[in-house]
């Protein structure tokens, strides 16, 4: 099992202060910047684009998880991974017929490639392609928000997951988004979860270092 790393998602940053919340993400132990990108069409919510995440890279050398929340991503996979996008997740809602070909798309411009479901798409959707990927992310609340309750029947998801994983012998991170907080980590990291997106449990922490110190714990 690889060892477990902390992934806050700036959806729960104040967008005014981005550049200090940075700094202090990596001050406090962030492993990556989890930038939640949403285009108000895929989910119901607006967030940030190409821009952000270029800012962010002049001022942190903490890989870059850009999560693509959008429709047709293949039109701007290329533009991310020049903006600094370490690792670019596409949504096999958002490109059911040209998944296989997204995910090439985004490791031929530069960045590591990987695919996410939604809480109530099944693991054999995405069979044929998990190989292809450096990343899978499973969906624990539906996407557009935080805050959400966290759905632990996609527990059995991970653990699918997981076992494809391990099978295969390749080095694939499972990554695990919505509804983390100290109750419910455990259990996403048991059932094989080895990056933890955390959102409001760490930007309303009293202590952001404390809190991702607890959350690796």
């Amino acid at each position: 099992m690889k060892t477990v790393k902390i992934a806050p998602s700036i959806l729960s940053a104040d967008f005014a202060k981005m550049g200090k919340e940075i700094q202090s993400l990596q001050a406090c132990g962030a492993d990556l910047i989890h930038c939640d990108v949403m285009d108000g069409v895929f989910v119901n919510n607006i967030t940030f684009g190409i821009k952000m995440v270029e800012d962010i890279r002049k001022i942190t050398d903490l890989p870059l998880d850009c999560h693509l929340m959008i429709v047709q991503p293949e039109k701007y996979v290329e533009r991310f991974a020049k903006a600094g996008a370490d690792i670019i997740t596409v949504h096999y809602e958002a490109c059911q017929d040209n998944l296989a070909d997204v995910l090439r798309l985004i490791k031929s411009a530069g960045a590591r490639c990987g695919v996410v479901i939604n809480p109530d798409t099944p693991v054999e959707k995405i069979e044929d392609v998990i190989l292809l990927c450096d990343m899978v992310l499973v969906m624990s609340v539906f996407p557009g928000f935080s805050g959400q309750k966290f759905i632990s029947t996609v527990l059995d998801k991970v653990r699918k997951i997981r076992e494809i994983i391990d099978a295969s012998g390749k080095e694939i991170d499972l990554e695990i988004d919505g509804g983390i907080n100290p109750e419910t980590v455990a259990a996403a990291k048991a059932a094989g979860a080895n990056i933890i997106v955390a959102g409001n449990a760490v930007f309303k922490a009293e202590n952001r270092a404390e809190m991702i110190a607890k959350l690796k714990a």
